[in-house]
């Protein structure tokens, strides 16, 4: 999504969006909301999310938010939204926090590849790309670690331990992207 549902409002000050964000637990907020809760929570750890209680690793401004960059109130938020990204956002909680993230990730990836506005790297494009075709061909291939026909569904094991490697490789050059875009590295 590009902006937050239609006749939504911040779960934190109850009033319609003012500088929307996106966390990774895919809650929208206010940005300013957001900084508030940043700011009388722990500055040393990432805030929770006020709905599922997630931690908030990565925040990521809609479009229409980063394209004010020149109004006074709207900068100031959004340096300070980069702010927390770079604190957060590169650090990695371990392999449960990742495939938390898979699905918002891969939902923004792809709606990123598919819009030609948008603007991804084509280093990045080329590896998403490369990963997907590669782990599309060794699930396949006949030639496999866990042979399906010996061992019938638990031969799909490695299959499917490949195809979420990609995912997840994937994910994290996109989260490097959005890391870039938003947090100002």
């Amino acid at each position: 999504m590009d902006g937050p549902p239609e006749n939504d409002v911040c779960c934190i000050c109850h009033a319609p969006f003012h500088i929307p964000c996106q966390a990774n637990c895919s809650h929208w907020f206010c940005g300013s909301c957001f900084l508030l809760l940043w700011d009388h929570g722990a500055a040393l750890h990432p805030c929770k999310c006020p709905l599922c209680r997630r931690e908030i690793t990565l925040l990521v401004p809609n479009e229409a938010s980063s394209r004010q960059y020149h109004v006074a109130d709207v900068a100031e938020v959004l340096q300070r939204i980069e702010r927390y990204n770079r604190l957060y956002g590169e650090h990695s909680n371990g392999i449960m926090q990742r495939m938390r993230d898979l699905p918002f990730l891969l939902r923004r990836l792809s709606r990123d590849m598919m819009d030609p506005q948008r603007s991804i790297p084509f280093v990045i494009r080329a590896r998403v790309y490369l990963a997907m075709i590669v782990s599309f061909i060794y699930v396949i291939s006949p030639v496999d670690i866990i042979p399906e026909g010996l061992l019938g569904v638990f031969g799909l094991l490695d299959d499917l331990i490949i195809v979420l490697i990609c995912f997840l490789h994937v994910a994290a050059l996109y989260r490097a992207v959005l890391l870039t875009r938003h947090g100002g590295s």
